[in-house]
């Protein structure tokens, strides 16, 4: 992977680049839309390209689940699996697992909920304040239990057991081959005191360690093994011991990044994948990329410390390749947060601000260096009903939009609003049809990419603080 600022916001950290990887580029800032399950839910890889998306993230916890991480190995990767042959990413599968836990399954009362349906990624002051700061769990149900060296939780499909560690998060990657994929973290929840804070922020920093040492190590075993098709503790454990594999690490015919391979066979090393193009004889773009994730909470000393760690942690020299900013914020808070982290985490390389995507925190992300946003929200409101416009959001079920027959947005080019109007889009939900998903989330996606191309290019442009003024002026002063 390769990143390149191609201008700077004056008087912010907000810039415009691009990410190069193996399958294709990234022009950033960008929006990522989420594919769970290597599937965006109610369209097709085809649809979601057409919407202007260049990148996908798929949830390595589903997936590690369901179909199972081999399986998208053998089938080539998530990207082919899913037939999707642009960038793509999978998060660590920290939020998922963690949100198995007591914290996250808490309402803002404190009172259980269901399958960690309470305590969002972002919350109001007003709310964090409804939550007792540790409150008496010992009789909730837990399915999740964190230790030093991981976590163990119980599948959501069938109650089974699992046990999930920074090695074993990467291995799952790396299985799943995205191009960008994510150190392995715990996710704490806005309802935990200062002192569980400090803890698990030194659980993520020593976990970060761990993700990024097994991650090289498998970068080796790819190169010294290819005939080990799937990563597994025993193929890994089977390349460790071997002669070969213990000859590359001490050789600098080797890359660490897989641009050299031996051949068992004929025990003699030789480059791998070279071609006319210098971008795919460029190490560091040829393998997936390892962002290290930064926490800390609502604490502005622990994000500081958190980005400055993150930023410095290497195994023999080698770093993160790029940073992810997590966690859950008070929404009245996050544009400081984010701030503190990007001011001290390295300039050369991107940022992915984790779980978000209203359209307000795109321009607060984007001015504060944010490079990559990914969210559930615009298709899991478009699945409920509620669509984005330029004058805020609408609810399409709402009775006032059963006889109006003029398009979600007048001027929108998404394929809903050229060929549908609001009276049969709100028709298709009142009757309940599955085209009411898929024309809903065509829009949404249609309005959240190109809002950040619209924003990208308005960096580019030098209009970044008008249109920014001039859309959130309108955005914000009506909601259907």
């Amino acid at each position: 992977m390769q990143f390149r600022i191609e201008k700077k916001l004056k008087n912010s950290l907000g810039r415009a680049g691009v990410i190069t990887t193996l399958h294709g580029e990234i022009k950033t800032p960008a929006f990522v839309p989420v594919g769970t399950k290597a599937s965006v839910k109610a369209l097709t890889p085809s649809q979601v390209s057409d919407l202007g998306a260049e990148v996908i993230l798929g949830n390595t916890y589903h997936l590690y689940l369901q179909p199972g991480d081999e399986i998208v190995r053998a089938a080539g990767g998530i990207g082919k699996f899913m037939n999707w042959p642009g960038p793509t990413m999978t998060d660590s599968g920290g939020f998922q697992v963690f949100s198995l836990g007591v914290a996250y399954s808490k309402d803002p009362e404190g009172k259980q909920a269901s399958n960690g349906a309470g305590i969002s990624k972002v919350m109001t002051k007003a709310d964090l304040l409804l939550i007792p700061e540790r409150f008496d769990d010992s009789d909730a149900p837990r399915l999740a239990k964190i230790g030093q060296d991981g976590v163990s939780f119980k599948s959501h499909l069938d109650g089974s057991i699992h046990y999930i560690t920074p090695e074993k998060s990467i291995q799952i990657q790396h299985n799943l081959g995205a191009d960008i994929i994510f150190a392995f973290d715990e996710c704490t929840s806005p309802a935990e005191d200062l002192k569980y804070q400090e803890e698990a922020l030194e659980r993520t920093h020593r976990w970060a360690e761990r993700s990024l040492r097994e991650h090289q190590k498998l970068l080796l075993f790819h190169g010294s093994h290819s005939n080990l098709n799937v990563v597994t503790e025993s193929n890994i454990a089977y390349a460790e011991k071997s002669t070969i594999f213990d000859a590359l690490k001490k050789t600098e015919e080797y890359s660490l990044e897989g641009v050299s391979q031996t051949d068992e066979s004929r025990g003699s090393a030789k480059p791998a994948g070279l071609d006319s193009d210098p971008i795919k004889n460029d190490s560091s773009v040829f393998s997936s990329a390892l962002f290290g994730i930064v926490q800390g909470g609502r604490e502005e000393f622990l994000r500081k410390k958190s980005a400055k760690i993150i930023a410095e942690t290497n195994v023999d020299g080698k770093y993160f390749d790029g940073f992810g900013i997590g966690g859950s914020f008070a929404k009245e808070d996050m544009s400081s947060a984010v701030k503190w982290v990007n001011e001290i985490l390295p300039e050369d390389k991107p940022r992915h601000l984790l779980g978000i995507g209203e359209p307000e925190d795109l321009f607060m992300g984007i001015e504060n260096g944010v490079d990559l946003f990914d969210c559930v929200a615009p298709t899991r409101n478009a699945r409920n009903g509620t669509l984005f416009t330029k004058y805020g959001k609408i609810n399409i079920s709402n009775a006032k939009y059963k006889n109006d027959f003029s398009p979600i947005e007048k001027d929108c080019q998404c394929y809903t609003c050229k060929n549908y109007t609001k009276a049969y889009v709100s028709h298709l939900f009142h009757g309940k049809e599955m085209l009411a998903g898929t024309l809903a989330s065509i829009h949404n996606l249609y309005f959240i990419i190109h809002l950040v191309n619209n924003i990208r290019q308005s960096i580019l442009n030098d209009t970044f603080h008008e249109y920014k003024k001039e859309f959130l002026k309108m955005f914000k002063g009506n909601l259907g």
